[in-house]
């Protein structure tokens, strides 16, 4: 078995000989067998325990065998101790997922303080197939049926390689101590219920299941890699990111069959669950303004894109207006500025960008404003004579949903003498008499 080990970790590339990992060891017979095999491979590692307190003096005695164990091996050996149920009673969680997330986040702030190169755990063929039964049976794409892979951030499994029975035969073999968790024997949970009842039903019908099962896993798994490349020209062909704002092609969502499959994958990666996605297919051809929201973004229906931001409109601003005194040189929040006063000449040279206001410095009330824009607000746009409604201008210069939430206003007196970025007020502009400008410009 060491000889598998070894050549496992070397065709995936796991770690390398001389770094240093990290093993996560209950005490039970796949974390002993993996200690085992690390210590006769000669590897640089150390030994993590957690204590949950779930089974009392169980849960003690596992600690001391595996503090035990790391002494034989003379390895180090870090033991921390959780208060599970009561994180799991504050969290409304299952004591489960509450043992899962109080693990995790200590293994990975002891990789970060200790300087390991990976966590090693110890699971194996049968706890994938195990995995891919639950993931079944909760309902799951192609992504949560490819099983557990040999290697994700941080995290490795060198057993992917064994079955249960092996790693049973291995420690019999060899002699290999462990602990028994009373709890393993508990079909309450899920996932003891299929290694109990259902695991052997498959064995009575198709003795040879879990190397059946194990070998379309491989192959769901090179399906997701394929999946995952053609993605990549789809995300091409549908996303572009403008200012940080995610930008879905409608049009060419339509074009993809099925709609609702390919949607569902390109809002994924966003935190967008299948029913959000769904909902979302099925108004691609509603007027715009309806909005969507998953734990971390909000997508909105625009008339031509779907547009992504992080959570909250983008760029929640404070209430109120920042106050530009005369003689500010700079802002820097909530929108980056630079404020000069030049003179005018004749070899002067107007910047029409939209990106630099230059405002006839007689015509400025100061302190001048800035502030979001509001429903009534009106402004006569360079080049016209005659006041704009600021939402007509929105629709003429085809400003998106969020477009118009990040829009500045600057404001003189009681007028809007600046679109920030994009026009300025006819008011304010520069004529043959005008001696100094006020020239803002918008800093990226």
């Amino acid at each position: 078995m060491l000889s598998q080990f070894r050549q496992y970790i070397s065709e995936f590339g796991l770690f390398d000989e001389t770094d240093k990992i990290l093993i996560a060891v209950s005490g039970g017979i796949d974390s002993m067998v993996l200690a085992e095999l690390f210590h006769r491979a000669g590897f640089n590692f150390a030994i993590a325990h957690c204590n949950f307190g779930l089974r009392g003096a169980e849960s003690n005695q596992d600690e001391k065998f595996v503090v035990s164990i790391a002494e034989a091996y003379g390895v180090p050996c870090f033991v921390k101790h959780f208060k599970t149920r009561e994180y799991a009673g504050f969290n409304k969680i299952s004591v489960q997922m509450a043992a899962r997330t109080l693990r995790y986040e200590w293994f990975d702030e002891l990789l970060a303080a200790e300087g390991f190169k990976t966590l090693a755990t110890a699971h194996h063929l049968d706890d994938q197939i195990e995995t891919f039964f639950i993931n079944l049976l909760r309902g799951t794409g192609i992504s949560g049926l490819h099983g557990i892979m040999p290697n994700r951030t941080k995290v490795v499994h060198p057993l992917m390689f064994a079955f249960r029975r092996q790693i049973e035969e291995f420690a019999g073999d060899e002699a290999i101590a462990f602990r028994e968790d009373s709890s393993n024997r508990s079909t309450k949970y899920l996932r003891n219920k299929l290694r109990h009842d259902l695991m052997p039903l498959l064995a009575e019908i198709n003795p040879e299941f879990r190397k059946t099962i194990t070998f379309t896993i491989d192959r769901l798994r090179e399906s997701e890699k394929m999946l995952s490349n053609h993605l990549h020209d789809i995300r091409d062909m549908v996303i572009k990111i403008d200012d940080g704002i995610v930008k879905l092609n409608i049009a060419a969502l339509k074009k993809l069959t099925p709609t609702e499959t390919y949607l569902y994958e390109l809002l994924e990666p966003y935190g967008f669950n299948r029913s959000v996605s769904d909902e979302v297919a099925a108004g691609l051809d509603e007027i715009s303004g309806n909005q969507y929201f998953s734990p971390t973004h909000r997508l909105i229906k625009d008339r031509e894109f779907l547009l992504i931001t992080e959570s909250g409109p983008s760029g929640m601003q404070p209430s109120g207006e920042i106050i530009l005194e005369e003689g500010t040189i700079e802002l820097k929040k909530p929108i980056p500025l630079r404020i000069s006063v030049i003179p005018n000449s004749n070899t002067l040279r107007i910047n029409k960008s939209g990106l630099i206001a230059m405002l006839d410095a007689s015509k400025i009330s100061w302190p001048l404003r800035l502030r979001k824009w509001k429903e009534g607000d009106t402004f006569v746009p360079y080049g016209m004579n005659n006041n704009k409604k600021l939402s007509d201008f929105f629709i003429d210069n085809k400003f998106s949903i969020v477009e118009k939430e990040n829009a500045w206003l600057l404001i003189s007196g009681n007028e809007i003498a600046w679109v920030v970025g994009h026009r300025i007020s006819n008011l304010f502009r520069i004529q043959p008499e005008t001696e100094s400008i006020v020239q803002i410009e918008l800093l990226d």
